[in-house]
């Protein structure tokens, strides 16, 4: 088969479309075929040599993909060969097979297209896990999404309007606000040219829950916008890893400061994410509440292209990559 190999840590030239030996999977896991994967900063950061997969992972990027089944690795159930799916991966993604946990396995939902399942996966679980199961987000509450037309930013938008709650998104011009007020974004502030401190506490009494990918460099402006008993969950640091906590703002709020990657949890963690996901977040996308939001898509063996658009931030959604079989 082929896959996206790195050649050596880089910029979007080291992403080399190679041939790799096939995987084989596992007790506990499918071979599924994949038809397409997505683009996520994640990939970026492997690429570039900082964020390794985890022990036993693929060594390709892509943290999520859609597919068939080809075969089913011994103690595998309710499941079959030729199954349509989309999946969360630690990796191989950007491959034209993938050995996936079965925990890990999505039906795509109806109504939905098999290369577009794959903008689902890690998006829906990130945004479920984080602002529903940790963060505990209620209808009335104020959300505040930080990046609100990246792909994380679009699911979030929709899922938290989905139960009910007033949105606010910073975005970094005019034409990506107007995306997410069309997603149902209530409040919309330009980082470039507003303070979301200020925006946030002109229009409300301060975010209930805020869903940053930024990390250090934002952090002390996160705490000022929480409101009382507020929520702050970290998902990323493109602004940094290291910041200084004013423990004291958090203590007069009676705030909650937490932090995850999805990537590294144990395979039980990530098969209750997912259930919880297929429980909650597919009935919206199969009556048409939420929707992946799809910026382009690309031929895998363009995955460098899909990468340098990712990095010049001038999509909205994901993009994703399709296999040379999608074409097919």
């Amino acid at each position: 088969m082929h896959a996206i190999t790195i050649s050596e840590p880089g910029g979007p030239e080291a992403l080399v479309w190679a041939d790799v030996p096939d995987p084989v999977p596992g007790d506990g896991e499918v071979l599924v075929e994949v038809v397409a994967g997505a683009v996520n900063r994640a990939d970026v950061l492997q690429r570039q040599g900082f964020y390794n997969p985890p022990a036993g992972a693929s060594p390709y990027p892509g943290l999520e993909c859609a597919g068939r089944i080809l075969a089913l690795g011994p103690g595998v159930t309710g499941w079959a060969v030729g199954d349509e799916v989309c999946a969360l991966l630690a990796g191989g993604g950007y491959a034209e097979k993938v050995a996936v946990p079965a925990g890990q396995l999505l039906p795509v939902p109806k109504g939905i297209g098999l290369v577009e399942a794959a903008a689902l996966p890690e998006v829906a679980c990130t945004v479920w896990s984080n602002v529903f199961m940790i963060a505990h987000l209620r209808p009335g509450e104020t959300f505040l999404v930080h990046g609100g037309s990246s792909g994380i930013g679009t699911m979030a938008i929709q899922l938290a309007k989905a139960v009910g709650a007033r949105v606010a998104v910073t975005a970094g011009s005019p034409e990506k606000l107007a995306r997410c007020a069309e997603l149902g974004a209530d409040i919309l502030i330009n980082y470039r040219e507003q303070d979301f401190v200020e925006e946030v506490r002109e229009n409300t009494a301060g975010a209930d829950v805020i869903l940053d990918l930024i990390g250090a460099k934002y952090l002390d402006r996160n705490v000022r916008a929480l409101a009382v008993n507020g929520r702050l969950a970290i998902i990323g640091l493109q602004g940094g890893a290291k910041g200084e906590l004013n423990l004291g703002a958090l203590l007069t709020k009676r705030a909650a400061v937490t932090a995850t990657s999805l990537r590294g949890r144990p395979l039980g963690e990530k098969a209750a994410i997912v259930a919880a996901v297929r429980e909650h977040v597919w009935p919206l996308i199969e009556e048409g509440v939420v929707r992946p939001v799809v910026d382009r898509t690309l031929p895998m063996a363009e995955a460098a292209e899909a990468h340098r658009v990712l990095e010049s931030s001038g999509h909205v959604g994901k993009v994703l990559l399709a296999a040379p079989l999608a074409g097919a």
